[in-house]
């Protein structure tokens, strides 16, 4: 009677634990992970682990933000590239494209490195590898992972967690039944390395390579290790526990006879800075490992899950997110995708997708210096699609579109600092590649700060490899920073002299067109392609529309900046009679926001890059209300663009459509970005074009993490928008959303704001305000003033 009653409780586990939970902060699957897009990911923005939760062998990948191939670029690797702008010119201005093509890939660089998988940790059980009652999750509410499973009448579980206070990884393994726990630790790595025992600590010394190509290049030798170079790294491994037997051989550790233990998982890496050597000038990497390691162990597991729970949830808390009822069953989340990818309403998976994208922010994105990249800090291949690097003619960026929306201001700080990386650099590129000053950045970049025009010198498209707007795109996230903080001490000291690097690259790259207008030559839009009118294909023109309205918003933001400093009149007065002769937006006979200089066709009219819509998003120059015409050209441009694209540019679409105030069409889209996608090796009908994997990881397809940003931004700019002078309160509300609330959004101005409505109409606004300050609240057709004082807050009913 005992064991009937004991199967019982065993069998209804696993729906215990499925409805305890939160269902828009809980992602979770009654298997373990079979492939890298089913896995479970954790991180404290600088380490990462990617969770298979396995029954009988558990694996889990292991990364560090700050391993990459490579060391310091040498900037000046083609010192003369600049002479040759004078004959894709003189091409251009005779109209012969093809020939301005060829001669432009000469004006190119090296290829970037590539973001490093630091290996892979295996935890081999004693227990067969049938389970009953399986259950895993990841609880975004406390960045705790978590799993049970049911062998032979014996329930065995096991929490992960990242810690960023004691920055360690965290396991804890417990048995039901005392004495039943026994596994074993061992290490793989694609990178070269060594393993040693000592003290009860499995400790693995290893290095980056020095160079890996792209996963695009056919090379004969795509990855070159040297002894002497690259990033050094140490991971460490210890058990702790009060019962049991403490096993090793030359490569593993273990435990036998347990009841309870802690995993602890200790990494560093001697990443310096960009612009230091890691092997030569590296941080004592084994050293700070060592001391990670023996801090964390002499703590309670309480202790530490305690303080990795406070720290988290001090920026996961800030924002709450409610978009009214739903009647979606309590299934599975890759379960859930599917049903919803059938059409049916499941409010509760939309408001888990929101609260990923934050939860993923928080995670990859705490290390000075060191951005999120293609794939955030999650990768276990050698050669990562798109090297895994910083693509910053819009991925880069697009990773940080939620930071200041979602009150993730911190989280912003690791790509502000690479800036300042990058412009230095970049001040070498801009002279060497383009005769000009200031800084820019081309189509890629890296951990070192690499800033030029890709293309291994030559054999790179123009396309993408020699665009060289970087520098005007990020130099936006400065100003955003600022008016969502108000922090002028920051604007003065960091942000202006680099936008002002930025804007003085621009200033000095234009040139005049035939009409005396200023221009980009030779100019590209991201990626894509023009017909001639003899009917060539081509890249490399003059005058491109994404370049403009990149220099048009880097201008306005300088030109303000300069305004809030009282500081450069001189420059500002060069910037402001520069934008006045700026090559006007046109709109080509089709009713679109022309692409290009001429009203020319695209090779392909539907391509996933929308460049030249920048000035709508994620600029501010384009508005429906003080620019209706162009607007009106952008939305034509994305109804001939249709909507089925890659998954980041999903995400890229919602905000523009968001921005275009229609709600509802942005909605359509989203639900389309979480369209499911099956993991790699499956093959459903389900699998067409991007969307989201059962891990709710975002499909380009492959896996890049900036759909998944960029879709949490869309959400809330659906709630809030706001420019310098106005906030606009539910402009862009699709009406599914008909009740509900949200709290902790910013505005610029520096300004937090909770809403409620109902209906589909705004109820109340609560705005506060840590600086004081004036702002327009718009909704429904209605303003309402407001003024506020340093710290006050106040309520607004509407």
């Amino acid at each position: 009677m005992f064991r009937q009653l004991s199967l019982l409780f065993l069998a209804l586990s696993g729906a215990i634990y499925a409805h305890a939970q939160q269902p828009d902060k809980t992602l979770w699957y009654k298997q373990p992970a079979q492939y890298f897009e089913e896995s479970l990911v954790l991180g404290n923005g600088t380490q990462g682990a990617t969770v298979f939760g396995g029954i009988k062998s558990d694996k889990i990948y292991l990364n560090d933000a700050s391993l990459w191939s490579g060391e310091p670029v040498k900037a000046d690797m083609n010192p003369e590239a600049y002479k040759g702008l004078p004959a894709v010119r003189k091409a251009l201005k005779n109209e012969d494209y093809k020939t301005a093509d060829k001669l432009n890939q000469k004006i190119q660089g090296k290829f970037s490195e590539s973001f490093a998988p630091l290996g892979t940790l295996f935890i081999d059980f004693g227990h067969g590898a049938t389970a009953q009652n399986y259950y895993r999750d990841l609880n975004l509410s406390n960045a705790v992972s978590s799993l049970n499973y049911d062998v032979d009448g014996v329930t065995y579980s096991r929490e992960y967690f990242v810690s960023q206070p004691d920055q360690v990884m965290v396991i804890r393994l417990k048995s039901s039944r005392k004495g039943a726990l026994s596994f074993a630790l061992k290490f793989n790595s694609l990178l070269k390395n060594t393993v040693i025992l000592a003290n009860n600590t499995l400790k693995i010394n290893g290095y980056a390579p020095v160079h890996v190509e792209p996963s695009y290049r056919r090379v004969a030798e795509p990855v070159v290790f040297d002894p002497a170079k690259g990033t050094r790294f140490t991971t460490l491994y210890s058990i702790k526990t009060t019962e049991g037997n403490i096993v090793t051989t030359d490569s593993t550790l273990g435990l036998t006879g347990g009841t309870e233990a802690l995993v602890f998982v200790s990494i560093a890496t001697s990443f310096n800075g960009f612009d230091k050597n890691p092997a030569t000038e590296g941080l004592p990497n084994e050293q700070i490992a060592t001391n990670r390691l023996t801090k964390a162990m002499a703590k309670s597991y309480a202790q530490l899950k305690q303080a990795h729970t406070a720290d988290y949830q001090r920026f996961f808390n800030r924002v709450s997110l409610n978009l009214g009822n739903s009647t979606a069953p309590k299934l599975p989340t890759d379960e859930r995708l599917k049903r919803y990818a059938d059409g049916a309403e499941d409010k509760q998976l939309e408001m888990l997708y929101f609260n990923f994208g934050r939860y993923l922010l928080i995670s990859s994105s705490r290390t000075p210096g060191v951005p999120a990249n293609l794939q955030g800090i999650w990768n276990p291949y050698m050669r990562p699609p798109w090297s895994s690097n910083y693509t910053t003619n819009i991925n880069a960026q697009e990773n940080y579109w939620p930071a200041e929306l979602t009150n993730l201001s911190e989280m912003h700080r690791p790509l502000l600092t690479f800036i300042g990386n990058v412009a230095k650099t970049g001040a070498v590129t801009a002279k060497t590649f383009y005769g000009v000053g200031g800084w820019s950045v081309a189509h890629n970049s890296d951990i070192w700060a690499m800033s030029n025009p890709v293309g291994d010198f030559g054999s790179g498209a123009p396309s993408w490899a020699n665009w060289n707007m970087g520098g005007a795109w990020l130099s936006t996230h400065l100003w955003e920073y600022f008016v969502f903080t108000q922090d002028k001490d920051y604007l003065r000291q960091e942000a202006y002299p680099l936008m002002k690097g930025a804007a003085q690259f621009c200033l000095e790259w234009l040139v005049e067109d035939k009409n005396g207008k200023l221009i980009t030559s030779p100019s590209t839009s991201p990626e894509n392609q023009f017909i001639a009118p003899d009917g060539y294909k081509g890249s490399t023109l003059y005058g491109g529309t994404a370049d403009l309205s990149m220099i048009r918003e880097c201008f306005l933001q300088t030109i303000q900046a300069a305004k809030t400093l009282n500081a450069d009149p001189d420059f500002r007065a060069k910037l402001e009679q520069a934008l006045a002769r700026l090559y006007p937006y046109q709109v080509g006979k089709a009713g679109n926001l022309q692409e290009w200089y001429h009203d020319w066709p695209d090779v392909d009219p539907k391509h996933r890059h929308q460049s030249h819509l920048f000035g709508l998003y994620p600029g501010h120059h384009i508005r429906p209300d003080q620019t209706p015409e162009l607007a009106q050209a952008c939305r034509k441009t994305l109804e001939i663009k249709g909507d089925e694209t890659t998954g980041w540019s999903k995400g890229w679409r919602i905000n523009l459509w968001a921005r275009l105030w229609d709600g509802n069409h942005a909605y359509k889209m989203y639900r389309e970005l979480l369209h499911y996608v099956v993991p790699d090796g499956v093959k459903t009908d389900y699998a067409r074009g991007g969307g989201t994997y059962p891990n709710l990881f975002d499909a380009h397809p492959p896996f890049q993490i900036d759909g998944n940003f960029g879709g949490t931004a869309a959400v809330a700019e659906m709630l809030l928008q706001s420019s310098e002078t106005d906030t606009r309160l539910l402009p862009a509300l699709p009406d599914v959303w008909d009740s509900g609330s949200v709290s902790g959004l910013r505005a610029r101005g520096g300004y937090e704001l909770s809403l409620n409505w109902a209906g589909n109409r705004l109820t109340s606004v609560t705005i506060s305000s840590k600086t004081g300050g004036q702002t327009k609240l718009i909704s429904g057709g209605k303003t309402k003033d407001v003024s506020l004082k340093p710290g006050e807050k106040m309520v607004v009913k509407w």
